[in-house]
């Protein structure tokens, strides 16, 4: 089959990792299917592992004996059911299909992520999107919204678990009717899911953004209120506590930014959950503007992983600072049923080949990439 493979002598930006070449079928397991892939989403696990960093996922296969000596990356993607494992029964062959990159053992617990054999297919597995043919776990596969193209359909589901189980999977601290939620990165996968799902539920979702287009299309997608990062200076870690005139510079902002978050919602009324994934430059100031007895949740850190913060603040307040990794199988189902009922729409903004699958990625990697979601056509391409 043809796929873009990562090999570690091109670990680096995407257009050096990623390289078009053939390479045989990946094995099916006894609870595996194999997918004719019809589009793959983009995602920064892609940006990950064709850089080698922070994990190194062609040496992490020697682990659990599956060396190749390359890496398929790819996290989101929908295809059709062309050859299931003995131990499959939830789908049949022909069943056109939504992938999650959930990856665990049949006897994994119910809160499956948290699982011991927990993994990200597309990332800690190869064989991942990226290929015209993929291996995913039975419990990977989920009904493709009947109204959604194929590349729609590949393009939402990784962000909008994430978003899911950050909003809704860590009693008593879900998403109710009238909750502030801040959500950095409004534009981007993550956020346009997140907000969506905030407004869905009756909440109030006030995004950030680092410019004027990106507020507008931000509100169309159901956002109360935009805040503009370019309009304050105090990103970055908070080392020096001890320094006060830093410290003091650093507050004044935090508080400017606090008192637009209130200015926004017309009260002075703090985010109840602060979607967090950027890390280290916005972390403090998550940390702070939280509202008592309020929760950050963080996912991610692009943009660097030293997270920082007051901790006087943290104590005082009761906040909860709670890390999450992807979404259970139930979240998954959860989550794409909103998308069959068109409560949440993917926010597909910009579709390319399969040979143009680098570029996309650059794109990512040089924070040039377009609003919302992007997609790769691969079998959909072809006259499918």
């Amino acid at each position: 089959m043809q796929a873009h493979t990562i090999r570690p002598e091109r670990y680096g930006p995407p257009l050096k990792a990623f390289a078009l070449e053939r390479v045989t079928l990946p094995p099916v397991g006894d609870d595996e299917c194999l997918v004719k892939v019809m589009a793959a989403g983009v995602n920064h696990n892609g940006i990950w592992a064709a850089q080698g960093h922070p994990v190194d996922v062609v040496a992490l296969q020697g682990g659990g004996g599956q060396q190749q000596g390359f890496h398929i990356a790819g996290s989101d993607a929908s295809g059709i059911v062309v050859a299931i494992g003995e131990h499959v029964t939830d789908v049949q062959i022909g069943d056109e299909v939504v992938m999650h990159c959930g990856w665990w053992d049949e006897d994994a617990v119910d809160d499956q992520i948290m699982d011991r054999s927990a993994k990200i297919w597309g990332y800690e597995v190869n064989f991942g999107a990226f290929a015209e043919y993929t291996r995913v776990k039975q419990t990977a596969l989920l009904p493709k919204p009947k109204h959604l193209s194929w590349e729609e359909a590949a393009s939402y589901m990784l962000c909008g678990a994430t978003a899911y189980r950050m909003l809704y999977g860590f009693a008593p601290h879900t998403l109710k009717p009238g909750d502030v939620v801040l959500i950095w990165g409004g534009s981007g996968g993550m956020g346009t899911m997140a907000t969506q799902l905030v407004r869905a539920a009756g909440g109030i979702a006030i995004v950030v953004v680092s410019s004027e287009e990106k507020a507008a299309y931000c509100m169309e997608n159901g956002a109360h209120g935009t805040i503009n990062r370019r309009d304050y200076k105090h990103w970055g870690p908070l080392d020096d506590l001890q320094d006060s005139a830093l410290y003091h510079d650093w507050m004044m902002e935090a508080r400017r930014f606090q008192k637009e978050i209130w200015r926004l919602v017309g009260a002075r009324k703090n985010p109840s959950i602060v979607i967090e994934h950027p890390g280290e430059d916005t972390f403090p100031t998550s940390n702070f503007v939280c509202a008592p007895g309020g929760m950050v949740v963080i996912c991610a850190g692009t943009s660097g992983y030293r997270g920082t913060f007051d901790i006087r603040y943290q104590w005082m307040r009761q906040k909860r600072l709670q890390g999450s990794h992807f979404a259970n199988r139930k979240q998954c189902e959860a989550f794409n049923a909103l998308v069959e009922q068109k409560t949440i729409r993917p926010c597909l903004t910009r579709t390319f080949e399969f040979h143009e699958l680098a570029q996309a990625h650059q794109l990512m990697f040089e924070n040039r990439d377009p609003m919302g979601n992007m997609a790769i056509r691969i079998g959909a391409g072809n006259g499918a």
